[in-house]
């Protein structure tokens, strides 16, 4: 089967770089499937997990705070402010942070605190969401 080659970048290091058969991630309008020789792209990325699937048949997953995906025929580029990589996530942490997000909506005074903190329990929730996916393959 043939492979693209993938790169996956957050903005403090490279999370992963190697060569897949199919990669899926979540896009601006819906879930993308990427396989070699895919029609060029550019879009926007929402949080979520993107799900590699390599060609010994083993899947690599990262979690992403959304950011910019760019496909070429045989190269894939997710750039993104935060991207971590599945084995490092944790729940307990994120499950935490989610909650003080919640309570800081709560005490929200301006328009501006609730827009700030609404992105980032979106972000926590579909972190949550991809962690326990991650969890249900294994």
């Amino acid at each position: 089967m043939s492979t693209i080659k993938v790169d996956v970048v957050s903005a403090e290091e490279s999370i992963f770089s190697g060569e897949a058969t199919f990669v899926a991630l979540p896009g601006e309008a819906g879930e993308l499937g990427i396989m070699s020789g895919h029609t060029p792209l550019i879009t926007r990325i929402k949080p979520g997990s993107v799900r590699i699937k390599l060609a010994d048949g083993t899947e690599e997953f990262v979690f992403v705070a959304g950011g910019i995906l760019e496909v070429q025929p045989k190269h894939v580029t997710v750039l993104s402010d935060t991207a971590i990589r599945g084995k490092d996530l944790d729940e307990a942490r994120a499950e935490a942070a989610r909650r003080d997000v919640e309570e800081a909506i709560s005490n929200a005074k301006g328009d501006f605190d609730m827009a700030a903190a609404q992105a980032e329990l979106a972000v926590l929730a579909a972190q949550v969401a991809a962690l326990r996916r991650l969890r249900k393959k294994q």
